[in-house]
């Protein structure tokens, strides 16, 4: 607002400036002298002209349009409305129509205008979340990832995560999508990846045998979960599988839920990748 107030102001000095000499040449002014003067194209006047919304009075014996000074003033006050974001057909209004209230309307554009800037200021606030994810990960406080998701978790993971896989288009789909969630939308996913452990755990301690129709069941239910951070496809998920059985983090935490779990669930992952045709043997990262 501030910018296109100035620009009234800047339309209003030059204006102002020349309309004496305007005033004072009986003749008129030509089409680029008033295009000049106010800041404008000669376009938008020949356009203004044709909708019939500013039209010069006067033309010279060849034809060509001259402007008098009470034409000059209709042009000043349809660029100075036009800057304060109001439309031709709502200025052709205001000038033409009987009666027509003039504050009323740019009250109406007020309005409206503090409408587009509430907008704005909610996408303004979207951004710098969506900046802030793609730089630290989670949005939420040492304090609240420690509620959240548990004892064991270190805040420090995400900065970890993002310095390790900060260019890859998995952490940006991460990231995009943990700047819309919120703590209580975050302890839903971990209790839900909380629920899966404990499923996969009783199932490897039951003799559930990788490969067979309760496993894969335990392994879509994975792969939607881990889809929650980002799409996961079934190569995807055998890479991960091995991940989980090889680095020492994640082969501790599931055999603290069940001697072995990790091993179980990365068979189990490569049984159903196989089934649905992928050779685990040579799956890559998508």
């Amino acid at each position: 607002m501030s910018h296109g107030m100035n620009n009234t102001r800047d339309i209003d000095t030059r204006t102002e400036n020349n309309n004496t000499d305007i005033r004072n040449n009986k003749n008129g002014v030509t089409v680029g002298r008033a295009a000049s003067d106010l800041g404008i194209t000669v376009r938008t006047l020949h356009h203004w002209d044709e909708t019939g919304l500013a039209s010069p009075t006067l033309r010279t014996d060849a034809g060509y349009r001259l402007y008098t000074a009470d034409d000059i003033a209709r042009l000043q006050r349809i660029v100075v409305y036009r800057e304060v974001g109001l439309g031709l057909d709502r200025i052709r209004e205001i000038l033409d129509e009987p009666g027509r209230d003039t504050s009323a309307a740019l009250r109406e554009q007020r309005e409206e205008l503090s409408r587009s800037l509430a907008r704005l200021e909610v996408l303004r606030s979207g951004l710098d979340r969506m900046i802030e994810a793609h730089e630290r990960g989670v949005l939420l406080t040492a304090d609240e990832q420690l509620s959240i998701f548990g004892p064991d978790w270190n805040p420090d993971w995400p900065a970890l995560a993002r310095r390790r896989y900060g260019d890859t288009p998995q952490w940006k789909q991460y990231a995009e999508r943990a700047a819309t969630r919120s703590p209580d939308q975050w302890r839903a996913i971990t209790a839900t990846m909380t629920a899966l452990d404990a499923d996969l755990a009783a199932a490897a301690a039951a003799g559930i045998e990788p490969g067979s129709p309760e496993a894969d069941a335990l392994v879509e239910r994975h792969r939607a979960l881990v889809s929650e951070y980002f799409p996961v496809s079934r190569s995807m998920q055998v890479c991960l599988g091995r991940m989980y059985e090889a680095d020492a983090a994640f082969a501790a935490h599931y055999d603290r839920l069940h001697p072995g779990l990790a091993s179980w669930l990365r068979r189990g992952i490569d049984e159903s990748a196989r089934a649905h045709g992928i050779d685990p043997d040579t799956a890559v990262w998508e």
